[in-house]
């Protein structure tokens, strides 16, 4: 007789177990600030200058006295011309200096006209519309950034905007967390690869493995090396055969199917055989089957995690259970999706013991809609919608209703 299952495990419990397991990995990666894009920074980033280096033009214009501007209308001889990159000199009484944007303000300037309120007689005298106030249009020294301010924390993921801040106080070159390694495989005899099979000649029960394409994919936008050991027979033999293999030189190995209670799963015994393993049942919908543990090698061993087969429910453990473990992996302290509230127009009024992610998308009223059909075998549904409503247990939804609305760009990045 089989033992009696365990209750369902809540999801967050089962992500702070995870977590718990996920140290960050050793060694780093020096890479030019030009490829870090998606890296985590190793070591924090310390300004060795203030930036903008000394107070500058935001505008196109004239800089001036605002006390030799009592009135719009003024007429002041052009002493100088300013362009980015030079240097002007003091500004004299009486005068006002041509000035272009991101050129430095002259000594004993301290205002800036734009060229619109000005209206310039010859390249020797300028007529002054408006009263400026001082400071107007002047960026400061060291507004953006000060000298010895921490830019970026180590365990920040840098965006495009991050490697810009990086380049504006000269770093051409960062130090970044390793990439995590990962084996991939898949295990199912009725997996088929696209392009080994036609559809027409597809045998009974076949199915293509699409998991083995979008986890791939996911793991690439994490920043992971992946090595991909294709499909594992239902043997117990192949299974232990991969895991071995798998188990040297990589972090990570990563499965989809053969993680429930079936007779012909054979992933349990079999990382059981090397290492240990929690069989886990989520109380989250899709997803329920979920698998952590570690297979052990005389190279030190890597981490475990078995997703479910069901296409749905594979694309939503990694999105949530996966994803966070190999950021903290790389020193991400922050590794929580972002949720945003929407508006459901539609309903759902069958409450569910589990926690639910319902996919939906917005609609051109600004609420959202629902995917018809929410089985965990329907990849269209996660195709279709450009996110998941974050459904708490034993809840239903009217329309109208405030939900938990979380974006596929949250969770596939």
């Amino acid at each position: 007789m089989r033992p009696p299952m365990k209750p369902l495990k809540p999801l967050d419990e089962a992500l702070a177990e995870l977590l718990g397991h996920a140290q960050p990995l050793h060694g780093a990666d020096t890479v030019t600030t030009f490829d870090a894009d998606g890296r985590v920074l190793a070591q924090g980033c310390i300004s060795v200058l203030q930036v903008p280096p000394n107070d500058n033009s935001s505008m196109d214009g004239y800089a001036v006295r605002c006390a030799d501007v009592g009135m719009a209308g003024t007429l002041l001889p052009v002493s100088q011309r300013i362009a980015a990159g030079s240097a002007g000199e003091p500004l004299q009484p009486g005068t006002a200096a041509r000035i272009f944007t991101g050129a430095p303000v002259p000594e004993g300037a301290d205002a800036i006209l734009m060229q619109e309120d000005c209206e310039s007689l010859s390249d020797e005298r300028v007529r002054i519309n408006a009263v400026p106030r001082p400071g107007q249009w002047i960026r400061r020294a060291g507004e953006d950034i000060t000298r010895g301010a921490v830019v970026l924390e180590a365990g920040t993921r840098l965006t495009p905007a991050e490697l810009g801040l990086a380049a504006s106080i000269g770093l051409h070159q960062l130090q970044v967390a390793r990439r995590p390694r990962v084996a991939l495989f898949s295990t199912g005899d009725e997996l088929v690869m696209p392009g080994d099979v036609p559809p027409e000649q597809m045998r009974p029960g076949a199915i293509y493995n699409s998991n083995r394409f979008f986890l791939r994919a996911m793991l690439l936008r994490l920043g992971c090396e992946v090595t991909d050991f294709g499909i594992v027979p239902d043997r117990r033999e192949a299974t232990i055969d991969a895991l071995r293999a798998a188990s040297s030189g990589h972090d990570l190995i990563l499965t989809s199917g053969g993680v429930s209670v079936g007779e012909e799963d054979h992933i349990k015994p079999a990382v059981e055989s090397l290492g240990t393993l929690d069989l886990w049942q989520i109380a989250m919908k899709p997803g329920k089957p979920f698998a952590y543990g570690r297979v052990e090698s005389p190279e030190g061993g890597a981490h475990f995690m078995g997703l479910p087969g069901n296409p749905v429910s594979s694309f939503l453990t990694f999105a949530l259970l996966v994803r966070p473990f190999l950021l903290r992996l790389q020193g991400v302290r922050e590794v929580a999706p972002q949720a945003m509230a929407a508006r459901a127009d539609f309903a759902w009024p069958k409450a569910d013991k589990r926690r639910e992610f319902l996919r939906v998308r917005h609609n051109a009223a600004g609420g959202l809609d629902l995917f018809g059909n929410q089985s965990s075998g329907v990849l269209t549904s996660a195709a279709w919608g450009d996110g998941v409503v974050d459904n708490p247990a034993g809840q239903t939804i009217a329309p109208g209703d405030t939900v938990r609305f979380i974006a596929f760009s949250e969770l596939l990045s």
